[in-house]
């Protein structure tokens, strides 16, 4: 019951954190494109559209985490978490085209350039909504990090990139607007989608990795073979050791070989110490053992070992 009240906390909390992002998105891309109208910046205009892409992600995100933080049920008995990595992939796929169509804009505006107008009030408008855009960042990282949801740490981190974004439009259109140089402002717009473009690829790839079961990070595989090298002696061995991560999940599975004159009660305590240990060592995790005896040739299967 414990558990079923924490998780039921920790879902209720996500939902409260993605609605502030959902908030922000509409709150900052009403006032970027009040500042585009102003101006008629591209540069602007771009800030805007990213933007956009934030909400479209914070709605994703609200989905995924409505469906990821469900218990698991008998179809899903490992859980929903891996729909964390749909959100970050969406993103991603968002984010590229957010990237394609300013970059078509700006490119335009090169071509057929015009002049920017009300700079003053549109730039500080601006600076406005990306005042915003990072103090919603750094509540979602943070609030992320604690509860160990992708969803929230991606969302938080694409804000926080849309802030950096802001800022340096801000400059390039202050400079284009100081120095007369109506080009300059199209050259940012276009940097700001390499940019964005940099965002997505790294959001999709993350979520490709999650979804293909990719191994725990270095860290966390450092943590365990410290703890199986506690373990490790002439009578005991460990091999086929694998890990993957779905959501703020870790699954760890091993094979333990025990000599084969131990009872059944004394290699299934020695496995129930060993897992006990691997769950400190890394939080969230679920570890399956298989228990084998250590004179038999086939436990040193593929594992470079020499039988005592």
């Amino acid at each position: 019951m414990e558990t079923a009240s924490s998780d039921n906390r920790r879902r209720r909390r996500l939902i409260r954190l993605i609605t502030v992002s959902i908030a922000a998105a509409i709150a900052t891309i009403t006032l970027k494109v009040i500042a585009w109208q102003m101006t008629g910046s591209v540069g602007l205009l771009s800030d805007a559209a990213e933007s956009v892409v934030n909400l479209a992600a914070a709605l994703i995100a609200l989905s995924v985490i409505l469906w990821s933080t469900r218990p698991p049920d008998e179809e899903h008995a490992y859980g929903h978490e891996k729909a964390d990595y749909l959100s970050a992939g969406f993103e991603g796929a968002l984010i590229l085209a957010a990237a394609g169509t300013i970059a078509w804009v700006a490119i335009d505006r090169l071509i057929n350039p015009t002049g920017l107008t009300d700079i003053g009030i549109g730039l500080t408008i601006s600076v406005a909504a990306s005042i915003i855009n990072f103090g919603a960042a750094k509540m979602l990282v943070k609030a992320g990090k604690e509860e160990g949801s992708l969803t929230l740490v991606a969302d938080g981190q694409h804000l926080m990139a849309d802030f950096w974004t802001s800022l340096g439009v801000v400059t390039g259109v202050a400079l284009a607007w100081l120095t007369g140089w109506g080009p300059l402002d199209s050259i940012v717009a276009l940097l700001v989608a390499v940019h964005i473009v940099r965002t997505g690829y790294s959001l999709v790839r993350e979520s490709m990795g999650g979804l293909m079961d990719r191994a725990l990070p270095d860290g966390e595989r450092a943590a365990i073979d410290a703890v199986l090298a506690g373990h490790r002696g002439e009578s005991v061995e460990f091999h086929a050791l694998r890990t993957r991560r779905a959501g703020r999940r870790a699954f760890i599975s091993v094979h333990v070989l025990v000599p084969g004159g131990w009872t059944v009660q004394e290699g299934h305590d020695f496995v129930e110490e060993v897992e006990g240990e691997l769950r400190g060592a890394v939080d969230n995790a679920t570890v399956f053992t298989h228990l084998e005896p250590i004179e038999d040739p086939v436990s040193f299967h593929d594992t470079g070992l020499d039988r005592p």
